[in-house]
């Protein structure tokens, strides 16, 4: 097999996202008013309270069956009945249909940035060095990888680090972290899911970057990728304008991965049809 299959990539990515948010304590899922939905062989995700609007999405479509207006409005509903303030669709470009751009108008979806999917087989990696210490968390530790990871984005940590640390109850979720002596610097998660590797949540703190710890991160993540069997690493990150950087970017290609297509965020909000 020399290149991933779309199915393959989607799938994984749709199951990061699901147990990263689906796995949280009830109490949080209350909270952050968190509800999940599997439709079509792809995932809705709705968390009601989150101000950045990033958790908010549907995505894994169009390969257990096509994409439809069916299937858009099944979706739509289920965003609906949470009375979303919106969400993002994310759809592989190979499993839009011909009559993309009428359901679009039909349930109010508006093209917004790319994203990148990408993908390395396990012997093609290429690791990267750092003087920092890189190793598993332990389970006790799962709450502070949770909120370095929403430090190091920039995203707000109260409710949301509980939400994530609850994915390592999963033991296919897989956290890792980068230490400055006795302090988490940095952080990055695998999910195993069958032959495939996902490498996902890097994030490192703004006083210790460009010091090689996602570079660090992602041949650890590897490695153990490789002892679980996996086959194919995969990863996605936004796209860069023209004319821009993306240093995640940079890293994975520096890796060995390499970019399998670029996929495109729709934006829904319920007042948009």
């Amino acid at each position: 097999m020399d290149t991933l299959p779309a199915a393959l990539a989607e799938g994984t990515e749709a199951e990061v996202m699901y147990q990263l948010v689906s796995m949280a304590p009830p109490s949080i899922k209350s909270r952050l008013q968190i509800a999940t939905t599997r439709i079509g062989g792809g995932v809705a995700l709705s968390v009601g309270n989150d101000p950045t609007g990033f958790w908010s999405k549907a995505l894994g479509f169009g390969f257990a069956e096509p994409v439809t207006r069916d299937l858009i409005g099944r979706v739509v509903d289920f965003y609906r009945a949470q009375d979303s303030k919106g969400a993002v669709v994310q759809i592989a470009p190979s499993a839009l249909p011909p009559n993309w751009n009428e359901i679009c108008a039909e349930y109010g979806l508006r093209p917004d940035s790319y994203w990148v999917k990408l993908a390395a087989p396990v012997e093609d990696f290429r690791a990267g060095q750092s003087t920092l210490r890189v190793s598993p968390v332990a389970p006790e530790s799962a709450l502070e990888w949770a909120t370095v990871t929403f430090r190091g984005f920039g995203m707000p940590e109260d409710g949301f680090a509980e939400m994530m640390a609850g994915s390592v109850a999963n033991p296919d979720v897989r956290p890792f972290a980068a230490w400055d002596g006795d302090a988490m610097v940095a952080t990055g998660t695998l999910l195993v899911r069958g032959e495939i590797g996902s490498l996902n949540a890097g994030a490192t703190l703004p006083g210790h970057r460009n010091q090689g710890a996602q570079s660090a991160l992602l041949a650890t993540r590897a490695e153990e990728a490789a002892k679980a069997g996996c086959r194919w690493l995969i990863a996605e990150t936004g796209l860069p304008a023209q004319g821009e950087s993306n240093p995640s970017l940079n890293n994975l290609l520096r890796s060995g991965f390499r970019p399998l297509y670029s996929r495109r965020n729709w934006i829904w909000r319920p007042d948009a049809a």
